[in-house]
């Protein structure tokens, strides 16, 4: 069994996977998250920060939905995160469309499938159970 203590209220809980809070924290930052998107639809205007003080959240949970591709925002919008790689302003996810295809590009020229050789059946085949020398045929 794994016993962890909740990192929001300090509670002892039995710890499976993901962030490390109770059941009941996990439960307030789902309602939370409805409400900042409820919010977000609302006021499409508004900046992270803003969003936070409005719906009393923590930036680094909006953050966080970001990233995770929960909360999506319009080309207009100006709510916005950095890239993790070149630090563009992207709007969801965690890299932007240009560092996205660059790692699938690095990925696909570093596993390459190993070439079949095919044989030539009119080629001689040399007999190796012979000895040979050098200079000598």
């Amino acid at each position: 069994m794994n016993v962890k203590n909740c990192a929001k209220c300090g509670k002892i809980f039995n710890y499976v996977t993901g962030k490390k809070i109770c059941p009941g924290c996990r439960k307030n930052l789902e309602e939370q998250f409805v409400v900042v998107k409820t919010y977000i639809k609302e006021n499409k205007d508004s900046s992270i920060s803003e969003v936070a003080e409005e719906c009393d959240v923590e930036v680094k949970d909006i953050k966080q939905w970001i990233r995770e591709e929960r909360l999506t925002f319009s080309k207009d919008s100006s709510i916005g995160i950095d890239c993790e790689l070149c630090g563009k302003t992207i709007k969801t996810g965690r890299f932007c469309d240009s560092c996205k295809k660059t790692m699938t590009d690095d990925l696909k020229s570093a596993y390459k499938k190993p070439e079949k050789k095919i044989e030539n059946p009119f080629a001689k085949k040399v007999s190796s159970s012979k000895m040979r020398f050098m200079g000598r045929k």
